[in-house]
């Protein structure tokens, strides 16, 4: 009777360590994180995978590429090494260099503005190329083009200076893509042409209020539009107001609502 109390006990104890065990490895390998998105190119698929704030994770043509990894590295779990990083400004949400350190980026070409080169720590010092506004990067059968992204009015104490930080266009398999970083409905974002997909944001104080990115968006007409960077001061910004005001203007852009605060509480 005593051995066969003593077995129970022994197998409830593995049973609660196995169960804690899988809880964790649950916890460490599957963060909460919207579906991936699929957009055609001439080069097979565009996988868009939403992290979060102003962080995403493409795929295509067997590349992966990171834009502002930020968040700790418990986010990127389960996704493949980057090749390629794109990293827009200084600021804490987008240079973020304790998520890099916890990444597999040993590999990657980071493309950033001069003033993050100067911010990022010395080991990455090899991998880095940087980017102006209005200069253009080919590589790995990509282009990477740099574009404006500031506040208004321009001012030297503003949050974002014009030249300090990089938007993005990048050229995959034929399909335009534009990360507008942190910005507010600038003259360079109203005048882009031929976007097939942006990412724009939207959060006061920092950038700029929803109508002002609906405005923007009707300006240059992407095919496919995320908001994305969207937590200001007051909360998250009220997405589903941007898409009605795109929408009642523009039927034909496609607005995809996605959770880019999944572990919100």
């Amino acid at each position: 009777m005593k051995s066969t109390l003593l077995l129970t006990a022994a197998l409830a104890v593995f049973a609660a360590q196995a169960q804690a065990q899988t809880a964790t490895t649950a916890t460490t390998t599957a963060p909460p994180r919207v579906a991936a998105d699929q957009i055609a190119t001439n080069k097979g698929p565009l996988t868009v995978q939403p992290i979060t704030h102003g962080s995403v994770v493409f795929t295509w043509n067997g590349k992966t590429i990171y834009v502002d990894p930020y968040d700790g590295a418990a986010a990127y779990a389960g996704l493949a090494a980057p090749d390629v990083i794109l990293i827009t400004d200084i600021h804490g949400d987008h240079l973020d260099p304790k998520t890099l350190a916890g990444l597999p980026v040993s590999k990657a070409l980071m493309v950033v503005p001069k003033a993050v080169a100067d911010k990022l720590p010395a080991e990455y010092q090899k991998q880095v190329r940087i980017l102006s506004n209005g200069q253009r990067l080919d590589t790995l059968g990509m282009s990477i083009s740099a574009v404006a992204m500031y506040n208004l009015p321009e001012a030297p104490d503003a949050m974002h200076t014009k030249g300090r930080g990089n938007g993005y266009v990048l050229n995959l398999g034929g399909k335009n893509v534009y990360l507008s970083g942190d910005t507010e409905d600038i003259a360079e974002m109203r005048a882009l042409k031929n976007i097939d997909v942006a990412f724009v944001c939207m959060n006061l104080p920092y950038t700029m209020d929803v109508n002002q990115a609906a405005q923007g968006v009707l300006a240059f007409k992407p095919g496919i539009v995320y908001p994305y960077h969207y937590r200001g001061q007051d909360g998250l910004s009220d997405v589903a107001s941007f898409k009605k005001t795109v929408n009642t203007a523009n039927k034909k852009i496609d607005v995809r609502l996605r959770n880019w605060y999944p572990a919100a509480k």
